[in-house]
């Protein structure tokens, strides 16, 4: 049995979980629950034991100095818990980590048994991966679960991915499979321009996170960082004429796939949350990647003579008719098989 110590008791607690690594394009998932954790000044109150879980030959520890003191800080998967303020407050505890290297049941595990004792009413997972979409568009974020009451209720997508997956999808099914209700939220980053930060994405998150659970997250200068983000890929791509031609190519496929849903919903959620904000009242007081079809990322990491990031050169006419947009990934259901970064 876990036992927590210093941890108050929780107002209607929601747990938000993040994964550096497969399911973590452009470092967006991981960056987001940071951004929560600093905004609202978390207390990291438990850590895994990463013996448990991690091969230092991966995820390496790193050696610091303080006050003249050699220390070590080992990779590992870290809990923290800040307190929304507001009309309605209310508790969020963040999971930040890195996807582990073994062991996958035994961590879920670990995290629903800190999800049980601090009586957590919801899981929602975050995530990133590459697909077919224009830096200059709004992210699109897909709200998935395995629970077909949930996704109605929740106005969510039930999940019919099949393919390989990673710590997001084994630890939904955890939760589904331990009875907790879970949802995962994924953002499509651009395959072209992969490498992190991508604060555009980040925000995107932060947005429907926000929608999922009614709260009123504090963004700070994360809208700034994203137009400058988004600035300084359009000065990338137009630096080379075959990458702005594919930009373009995939604005015409995004524009006329989504022109139905221009005047629908996502008006009206983009304008509730407008009411929110202008409504709210001060901020809540302090309390390789995945790809849309599942495959590695490696083969669009590029690096300009620079150190800049610049985008790849476009697939050949032919090649990119036959490889058609992908909606962002679907995470699958799962057994209870044991899991690794090689599934």
């Amino acid at each position: 049995m876990i036992e927590l110590e210093g941890v108050p008791e929780l107002i209607d607690p929601v747990m938000v979980a993040a994964f550096e690594g497969w399911n973590d394009a452009g470092d967006a998932a991981s960056t987001a629950v940071a951004h929560l954790d600093r905004e609202w000044k978390g207390e990291v109150f438990a850590a895994l034991d990463a013996e448990d879980y991690y091969d230092f030959q991966v995820n390496r520890p790193t050696v610091w100095l303080d006050g003249g003191v050699r220390k070590i800080t080992w990779p590992t998967t870290r809990l923290s818990v800040v307190r929304v303020g507001g009309d309605k407050p209310r508790d969020l505890v963040l999971v930040r980590g890195i996807e582990p290297s073994m062991r996958w049941r035994s961590f879920c595990n670990e995290l629903l048994g800190f999800a049980h004792e601090l009586g957590v009413e919801l899981v929602v997972i975050l995530g990133a991966l590459l697909g077919d979409t224009p830096h200059t568009r709004p992210v699109p974020i897909s709200g998935t679960t395995s629970d077909a009451d949930l996704a109605q209720r929740m106005d969510l997508e039930e999940t019919k991915y099949e393919g390989p997956t990673g710590i997001v999808g084994i630890l939904q099914e955890a939760c589904t499979h331990a009875g907790v209700p879970a949802v995962s939220l994924w953002a499509a980053v651009p395959h072209y321009v992969s490498q992190p930060p991508n604060p555009k994405a980040t925000l995107a998150l932060l947005n429907r996170l926000e929608d999922l659970i009614d709260v009123r997250i504090p963004l700070g200068e994360l809208a700034e960082d994203a137009r400058a983000w988004q600035v300084g890929v359009d000065q990338l791509a137009a630096e080379d004429s075959e990458v702005a031609e594919y930009v373009q190519t995939l604005e015409e496929a995004r524009d006329t796939a989504e022109l139905p849903e221009a005047s629908g919903e996502a008006i009206a959620r983009e304008f509730e949350r407008y009411l929110r904000r202008r409504d709210g009242g001060q901020p809540g007081q302090p309390g390789g990647h995945a790809t849309a079809d599942g495959s590695d990322s490696s083969a669009y990491l590029r690096e300009s003579p620079g150190g800049r990031t610049k985008p790849p050169k476009p697939p050949k006419p032919e090649a990119a008719e036959t490889e058609p947009e992908r909606a962002p990934e679907r995470e699958p259901e799962t057994d209870d098989e044991d899991s690794s970064p090689e599934d």
